[in-house]
C-alpha cells in the first residue's frame, strides 16, 4: 500500500468519525480534507509521514503559507484542523503522543467578525419599503435575524410551522440537524404579526406552501437572494461599512454581551456546540467598550 492511499485511508476514517460523533456538515468535512490533505502533501515533500512529523514542520509550513498570502482565517482554521486530528489519532491508540504537543505553536488572534452598532441596526432596519409587500418581508425577515441571531441558512429555511406566535419562539434546526428552540423577542413577533397579516399572501399563490419568508414561485429564498436584499438595505440606510450575510448575526450577540449577557446564554442562542466559538464575541464587544473609553475618556 502506498503512502498516500494509507494517508486517504485514515484521513477518510477520521472525517467517518467526525461525522458520526458530531454530526459535522458537508461544508465542514470538506474543510478538514482539504488542509488535512495540504499538510499531508507538504511533509511528504520533505520526507515525513503524517503521523510522525517533526516538531519545526508546522511552524515552517505556517511561515511559508504567510509568505504565499494566505489569510490570518485559513491559517487559524489550519491548525484547528490539525489539533482536532491528532486528538483524535492519541484517542484511537492511532499515535501514542500527540506530535503538537512538542510544538510552539504561533497564537492566532481570532479575527473580529463585522458588526454594526446599535445606531447602524435601527436604519438598516427601517429601510425596507413598508409600502410593499416584499418591503414588509424582508423588514420582518430583518427584525427576526436581529432578534433571534440566526444564520442566514436558519432564517430562509423557517416554515409556517417554524413559528409560534403564541408562546414566542421559533424552532429551528441548525449545524448537524440540531434542534434548538429560540426566542423572538416583542419587536420581532410584532412585525411578523403584521407581515403575516399582510404581506405573505401577496407574496404567494398558494399560501398553504411551507416557506415563512418566500423567494419565486412560492418556494424557500435563497442565502444569496437575502444577502443581496441586505444590500440594496444598507444603501438606503447610508451603511458604508464592509457588510456579510451574517453582520446582523453578529450584531445580536456583541449587543447581548454589551448588554450584561451570560456569554453561555448567548452560545444557547446562538446554537454553538463549543463555548470557545461564542467567545470570538467577547472580544468584539471588548474593542467596542476600548473603542467608546478612548473617545469619550477625558484620559482616553
Amino acid at each position: 500500500m502506498s503512502d498516500t492511499t494509507e494517508r486517504d485511508g485514515l484521513l477518510e476514517t477520521f472525517l467517518d468519525a467526525l461525522w458520526l460523533e458530531q454530526g459535522a456538515s458537508e461544508h465542514t468535512l470538506s474543510a478538514y480534507r482539504r488542509d488535512l490533505e495540504a499538510w499531508g502533501e507538504y511533509l511528504a515533500t520533505r520526507g515525513h509521514s503524517l503521523l510522525a512529523p517533526p516538531p519545526g514542520a508546522l511552524p515552517e509550513c505556517l511561515d511559508e503559507r504567510r509568505a504565499a498570502g494566505y489569510q490570518l482565517r485559513s491559517n487559524a482554521r489550519l491548525l484547528s484542523s490539525l489539533r482536532r486530528f491528532y486528538r483524535w489519532a492519541l484517542a484511537t491508540g492511532t499515535i501514542g503522543h500527540d506530535p503538537l504537543t512538542e510544538v510552539r505553536l504561533p497564537r492566532i488572534r481570532p479575527q473580529l467578525p463585522d458588526t454594526l452598532d446599535e445606531a447602524e441596526v435601527e436604519r438598516l432596519l427601517e429601510a425596507p419599503d413598508l409600502d410593499t409587500a416584499i418591503g414588509l418581508r424582508d423588514r420582518a425577515m430583518l427584525e427576526v435575524l436581529y432578534g433571534s441571531g440566526l444564520r442566514v441558512s436558519e432564517l430562509v429555511g423557517l416554515t409556517m410551522e417554524s413559528i409560534n406566535l403564541r408562546q414566542g419562539v421559533i424552532r429551528v434546526i441548525g449545524k448537524g440537524d440540531k434542534e434548538r428552540l429560540v426566542p423572538l423577542g416583542e419587536e420581532a413577533i410584532a412585525w411578523l404579526e403584521r407581515y403575516l397579516r399582510t404581506g405573505r399572501g401577496a407574496l404567494m399563490a398558494d399560501i398553504t406552501r411551507p416557506p415563512l419568508f418566500p423567494g419565486r414561485g412560492d418556494g424557500f429564498m435563497t442565502r444569496q437572494t437575502f444577502w443581496h436584499r441586505i444590500k440594496v438595505h444598507a444603501v438606503v440606510a447610508g451603511i458604508d461599512k464592509p457588510l456579510s450575510p451574517h453582520t446582523l448575526r453578529h450584531a445580536f450577540a456583541t449587543h447581548l454581551l454589551n448588554h450584561g449577557a451570560n456569554l453561555r446564554v448567548v452560545q444557547l442562542l446562538l446554537g454553538h456546540s463549543d463555548l470557545s466559538t461564542t467567545q470570538i464575541y467577547t472580544h468584539v464587544a471588548q474593542a467596542r467598550l476600548e473603542m467608546l473609553h478612548a473617545a469619550h475618556h477625558p484620559r482616553g
